[in-house]
């Protein structure tokens, strides 16, 4: 976020004269006075009418602003406990775009400075977000390319390093890494990604994974500025993709300014006394929680690196709401994910939502709740008949399909138990879900073991993964490396489960970017995925149809997916054994066409009176 820099001067004559014979006194002590703006700039034409600057600075609450321009008025003006903070509330009912001045006078003493409402971007009225027809593809920017290593060992405030044998440390990954990547992504077939935060955390120790924001309106220059940003999505946008934009509104990093000069008492919640929250998030729902337990769980820190921000607070809110619509208008970012989404106050949340949506009436957002159990989750989801209280929130996280899915593929299905049951148990309950389109379903993450603990020997389990994964109803989200088959688990380390991509940065003896840095099996990976991901484009029976399964038979799950007149059959084994099954119990299904194609080999396939099928098959048949 750039300074301001103001040169204090006065209306009198004779000081006037005085001043320019201390020019270079004036400019040095214009120097010293150092006045930031959140946000920066601003746009006119927008929805919402009240802007909110905070204004920050030594000694700025004792300043009075004012402004030159007849279409902007000041509304309030908030001081708060310290003196080196003020709020001011804009009316922009009136404005055009323009260029005017604020001056902040205290006595004789006067600082003026410039401000812009910019023109808004049309097309930021129609912005078209992440919905079921988009794959997700989730990249953590520190660990998958290193584009520019000019930006990697940089001054910053706290200390920090750059080391990719120390799992904790930076890496040096960058938004240039995955610039020069988005053929590669266009290649595999993904529609959209979401990286993992970008602003800045200048935190000791780097932070390298985004969670510990220390400025919510500038990307962490170790990754690139918020004009790389911005040309990233432009650059994803020309390649028919789409960006979702990671946000924290629960808590920022230990190292911000609020840290070290707290702008009121309540700024943070219990900054005084450390308290850990329980993380118990059932206690939205649970019936015998008690206000000591709530509380804890909302107002405790996440961890001692990351201060409880207090959205009850009217300024803090109205801070992150606001700087969220600017992070929409500026970049033209598609869609929103937002981390440890129950942690944060209900009502502010509401709150935010409804105020992004009144600006981009087609926004979706995603909501990290957390929960390991269906109707938990479904609790967080817009219009829930189980919540009396509606969240607005448009699409929640099947964290319970994320748990079970390495067991539900990998292990053994019997006849009664095991391996595909937990999948088709797991289906029925869908029907809490108010909008199933929206619930966004995946197989691991970046907070995950993945769903590979080892490297494979063979796929089949995998296939069976991706596949349900990519013909479930719902929205899917793949972790970045998933096609390279990247494995590992947290047991020793979240760097375990967030390794650097091969042939990301220059002098790597691999590049598996390329499929001639592959092996057999990981290009086996990459081209089955790919495959996938391409039909699924544009795949409306896919994206918005209706699904019906059958109970398992010879640990053979089979379901159906249907819109109109067109559908397809999914059948797979679950089994390491040759299986024939009976079609009869699949006929309002098969509806009397004998002849199908299976997508994933191109054979015909004849549904008569049984199917049989080799170990761990997979049809995917239309």
């Amino acid at each position: 976020m750039p300074c301001f820099f103001v040169s204090i001067h006065t209306n009198h004559p004779i000081m006037r004269k005085i001043f320019l014979f201390l020019s270079l006194i004036v400019t040095s002590l214009a120097q010293a006075q150092q006045i930031q703006i959140d946000p920066s700039f601003w746009w006119s034409g927008m929805q919402e009418n009240e802007l909110q600057l905070m204004v920050s600075g030594e000694n700025i609450a004792a300043y009075t602003p004012e402004l030159n321009t007849a279409h902007v008025r000041i509304k309030e003006v908030v001081r708060l406990g310290s003196p080196n903070y003020q709020i001011i509330y804009l009316d922009l009912s009136n404005s055009i775009p323009e260029t005017f001045d604020i001056r902040f006078t205290n006595g004789k003493k006067n600082i003026t400075l410039q401000y812009e409402l910019k023109e808004r971007n049309p097309d930021r009225l129609n912005i078209e977000s992440f919905n079921s027809s988009d794959v997700l593809y989730l990249i953590m920017p520190d660990r998958f390319a290193n584009g520019d290593t000019s930006n990697d060992q940089i001054q910053m405030r706290m200390p920090y390093k750059v080391d990719r044998n120390d799992p904790n440390a930076r890496h040096g990954g960058d938004l240039k890494g995955i610039s020069n990547h988005l053929n590669y992504l266009s290649q595999l077939g993904v529609t959209a990604i979401w990286l993992n935060p970008v602003l800045e955390n200048d935190m000791e120790g780097g932070s390298y994974h985004g969670y510990a924001t220390t400025d919510y309106y500038k990307v962490d220059p170790r990754f690139g500025t918020n004009e790389e940003y911005k040309k990233l999505i432009e650059d994803t946008h020309a390649k028919d993709m789409k960006v979702v934009m990671d946000m924290i509104f629960n808590h920022c990093g230990s190292d911000h300014p609020w840290v070290k000069d707290v702008p009121s008492p309540d700024w943070f919640n219990n900054l005084k006394e450390y308290v850990q929250t329980s993380h118990m998030k059932e206690m939205y729902f649970d019936p015998y929680a008690s206000d000591y337990d709530k509380d804890k769980m909302v107002d405790g820190w996440f961890v001692p690196t990351m201060p409880d921000l207090n959205q009850r607070n009217r300024h803090v809110a109205k801070y992150l709401i606001q700087n969220s619509i600017w992070w929409i208008e500026y970049s033209g970012v598609d869609g929103i994910r937002q981390d440890t989404y129950p942690y944060a106050d209900y009502d502010m949340m509401i709150d935010w939502i409804e105020a992004v949506e009144k600006e981009y009436p087609h926004y979706n957002i995603v909501g990290e709740a957390w929960l390991n159990n269906t109707i938990g989750t479904a609790f967080w989801q817009r219009n829930s008949v189980i919540n009396p209280k509606n969240t607005k929130l448009k699409s929640v996280m099947d964290f319970r399909f994320m748990g079970l899915s390495h067991a539900a593929f990998f292990e053994e299905t019997t006849e009664w138990n095991g391996g595909l049951h937990g999948i088709f148990d797991h289906m029925t309950y869908d029907f809490i879900y108010p909008d199933i389109y929206n619930v966004l379903r995946f197989l691991d993450n970046h907070d995950t073991d993945r769903l590979l603990k080892e490297y494979p020997k063979e796929l089949s389990g995998w296939k069976q993964a991706i596949t349900f994964l990519l013909t479930m109803p719902g929205t899917p989200q793949i972790y970045y490396g998933t096609e390279l088959l990247m494995h590992g688990n947290k047991s020793k380390s979240d760097g375990n489960i967030r390794l650097d991509v091969p042939g990301g940065w220059p002098g790597d003896k691999v590049d598996h970017f390329k499929q001639a840095g592959r092996d057999e099996i990981q290009n086996e990976a990459f081209d089955f995925l790919s495959k996938l991901l391409h039909w699924r484009q544009d795949n409306e029976v896919i994206a918005r149809g209706g699904m019906k399964h059958y109970v398992l038979q010879k640990g053979v799950y089979a379901y159906e997916r249907y819109l109109g007149e067109k559908r397809m059959l999914v059948f797979m084994n679950g089994t390491s054994n040759n299986v024939e099954i009976n079609l009869d119990r699949y006929s309002e299904s098969i509806m009397n066409k004998r002849e199908w194609t299976d997508f994933i080999s191109g054979r015909n396939i004849s549904l008569e009176e049984t199917l049989t099928l080799s170990p761990k098959e997979i049809l995917i048949l239309e």
